[in-house]
């Protein structure tokens, strides 16, 4: 695989975090999710809830829901239901590069009245550019949520932002939610998490390139460290290196050397405030519309307008 071999080559060694989401690595996921410590996915749930109704109607009807990554489909469900207020039937497009992931958000979701839902598996872009074609009348309002704009660097997120932007028509929006900055000690609980749930799934990378690749990493040689880089305004995920160590990575045609110490890069999310994250979707072309920020969480889902 050209990325693993790229990234490990690297001098700060580095993996994309999509190859986090294998089966295990996405139910892990959704278990992050439900811990106390890791306020984002309640605090986007309840706003949703609270005001998911005022965030459609703010976009206006009749409209298409398109979530990229939708998860276990628990977010999705809260809009949709508002939107079945709206309009008598809600059409739900679902795009992930997980399967796991796309048929428990189908089992979420599939019970909505009057909802029709339709996966593309695949990449977002790929899955965005694949959607069938609609009514004249008919806009669609792309949902990327859970602050997963935040595993971008600022210039990568505007470059993926204007890709979206084109997979898009004039009159479709984009719901987008980013977590913001807040003090040190909750950020670093957040990703290390007492539980060791978060340890398990940064873990579990290096075990799919075990069963996926036949790597010969050994999971107890390796550490969980999280970072919080002020001066970058990310929380960064590691896999430190117990004592020196060479992995052989067979399915890359590699091996990869490690000293003592030396980290595998592995997430970075980045975290805003309100001000700095509306520039950013403006330097990619949309138009901001409205906010909904959750004080308690540090929390911010914004619409913008193509």
């Amino acid at each position: 695989m050209q990325a693993v071999r790229e990234g490990l080559s690297l001098p700060q060694k580095r993996l994309p975090p999509k190859f986090f989401y294998d089966p295990l690595g996405s139910a892990l996921f959704d278990a992050i999710c439900h811990l106390p410590w890791y306020s984002i996915t309640a605090a986007e749930k309840h706003q949703l809830a609270e005001k998911g109704g005022e965030m459609l109607e703010t976009f206006g009807a009749p409209l298409e829901l398109v979530e990229l990554g939708p998860g276990n489909g628990e977010k999705l469900e809260q809009l949709a239901l508002a939107l079945g207020k709206l309009q008598p039937r809600a059409h739900l497009h679902l795009i992930d590069i997980s399967a796991a992931a796309l048929e428990t958000a189908i089992q979420t979701l599939s019970p909505i009245p009057g909802a029709r839902v339709t996966c593309h598996e695949g990449s977002y872009l790929e899955g965005l550019r694949a959607l069938p074609a609609r009514g004249h009348t008919e806009r669609r309002l792309a949902l990327f949520l859970g602050s997963n704009l935040g595993n971008h660097a600022p210039d990568e997120a505007v470059e993926f932002l204007r890709e979206i932007r084109g997979a898009l028509h004039p009159g479709d929006g984009l719901l987008l939610g980013v977590d913001l900055v807040k003090p040190e000690p909750a950020l670093r609980i957040a990703y290390d998490d007492p539980l060791g749930v978060t340890a398990a799934f940064n873990k579990n990378l290096l075990q799919r390139l075990n069963r996926e690749l036949g790597a010969d990493f050994d999971l107890a040689r390796f550490s969980h460290r999280v970072i919080w880089n002020s001066g970058e305004s990310r929380v960064e995920m590691h896999l430190a290196s117990e004592g020196s160590q060479i992995v052989k990575i067979p399915g890359a045609e590699m091996t990869a050397a490690f000293a003592d110490g030396e980290t595998l890069w592995t997430e970075s999310s980045y975290k805003y405030e309100p001000d700095s994250f509306r520039r950013l979707v403006a330097s990619a072309g949309f138009t901001f519309r409205a906010e909904w920020i959750h004080e308690k969480a540090r929390f911010i889902d914004a619409l913008f307008m193509v």
